[in-house]
């Protein structure tokens, strides 16, 4: 479903993607709306599937999870894609798989507390499942973007 995204949207997408706490009433009042209007705005961008949610975020170095790493994983066959996945589910330092075009079938983000975890869940976990042929690590020294998308 297609919905047409107009200024007043763009505008309450970007107040809540700046600050998803941002009480209705004060978009309202920087939109020159009503805040019932807001309700059924935001509410039609959840039906549309544009918002999904909102979180807190959880700084990972504040849980003592100093190292993030990227991992192109490759697979002996196309088809153990659906087992893989549950097994590189089932691993909670993984924060995201993306199935990706290239040189890998999948690349993930692991967060770890060292890079001793980080090579204890590697050789003793990820290396082990069935169906994956190889992979490459890439530790992450430093992240400087990192952002939502700007509207």
């Amino acid at each position: 479903m297609k919905v047409h995204i107009d200024e007043v949207d763009q505008k309450i997408l970007s107040y809540l993607i700046k600050n998803a706490r941002i009480p209705f009433l004060e978009i309202a009042r920087e939109c020159g709306i009503s805040g019932a209007a807001i309700h059924q705005r935001v509410k039609k961008l959840e039906d549309a599937g544009i918002i999904d949610g909102s979180r807190f975020i959880v700084k990972p170095r504040a849980l003592g999870y100093e190292v993030c790493a990227f991992v192109g994983i490759s697979l002996d066959h196309a088809h153990q894609y659906k087992m893989v996945v549950e097994k590189i589910d089932a691993i909670p330092e993984i924060v995201e798989c993306h199935f990706t075009t290239g040189n890998f079938t999948f690349l993930v983000k692991m967060l770890c507390r060292d890079n001793q975890h980080l090579m204890g869940i590697l050789i003793n976990t990820l290396q082990n499942i069935p169906g994956i042929s190889k992979t490459e690590t890439f530790i992450s020294l430093d992240q400087t973007v990192d952002r939502e998308i700007k509207l």
